[in-house]
């Protein structure tokens, strides 16, 4: 393959993981610095693993892909490529989700078909956030299936410790171990929440789940069999757009200020 090429295809493919200020910090790294220097900067100047594993193998692969394509050369084709992926992002689409009586006049999509859209698109990462969660096949195969193609999988619940809600329990593990296996787990601690006067903490209540950074399911639902099936639950499904990624974002920033604790 041709190197210039090479090095378009892998910019185009990081993009379409990554912030765009991250692409755009990496273009200015390299277009600035010697490529001995470059790399120990990104290594120092990007500090979320994820993103930095990501920047580092684009460098090792136009290293030792494509050595003959120039730092200015490179830094253009990531910021062609983020400029592209801000274009893609800005075509958004946003649909009702609702679980509940069934109207005659109007048709919503389903919560499950919902979340399953999202689990099922993602190419390269995956961030779920519920209050309560259940054992439900469609997902649980969907989440592993996800985890066998290479996508990250990022889980944030309430708490690591069982929980009666409605005889279902807050913990990941009721998803299943091989949900438990694949994925990377956080809570909430009870230090780092808010109290009222009488003692009372606040809870994460919050129930979305964003693929790619592109694509956002934002629900009253928890992810439980009484959401998907008794329950009245109204959503959105939004795609494109800067919604998803300022979501991820803003869990990303959690995990990395450690709000967040790994379980």
């Amino acid at each position: 393959m041709n190197p210039s090429l090479t090095i378009v295809e892998a910019a185009l493919k990081l993009a379409g993981k990554l912030p765009g200020d991250v692409v755009e910090q990496t273009a200015q790294i390299i277009s600035s610095h010697e490529a001995s220097e470059a790399r120990s900067r990104i290594a120092d100047s990007i500090p979320h693993p994820h993103h930095r594993s990501l920047c580092l193998k684009f460098f090792n692969d136009w290293r030792t892909k494509a050595p003959g394509v120039s730092p200015a050369e490179v830094a253009i084709a990531l910021r062609t490529a983020a400029c592209s992926q801000r274009s893609r992002e800005a075509d958004q689409s946003v649909e009702i989700v609702w679980t509940g009586p069934r109207s005659e006049e109007i048709s919503f999509r389903h919560t499950e078909q919902a979340i399953l859209q999202v689990l099922n698109s993602a190419q390269s990462r995956i961030l779920l956030v519920s209050y309560a969660v259940y054992s439900i096949p469609n997902i649980q195969e969907a989440v592993v299936r996800a985890a066998k193609r290479g996508v990250k999988i990022t889980f944030v619940v309430e708490t690591p410790n069982k929980i009666a809600v409605e005889s279902e329990y807050s913990t990941l593990q009721a998803l299943g171990e091989d949900v438990a296996r694949c994925s990377t787990v956080y809570y909430w601690p009870k230090e780092n929440r808010k109290a009222d006067g009488s003692g009372k903490l606040g809870i994460l209540h919050v129930k979305c789940v964003v693929g790619d950074g592109r694509s956002l399911f934002l629900s009253s639902a928890n992810l439980t069999k009484y959401a998907f099936s008794l329950n009245m639950e109204l959503g959105v499904l939004i795609t494109g757009g800067e919604a998803p990624s300022q979501i991820e974002r803003v869990f990303d920033e959690m995990i990395r200020e450690k709000s967040l604790a790994k379980c």
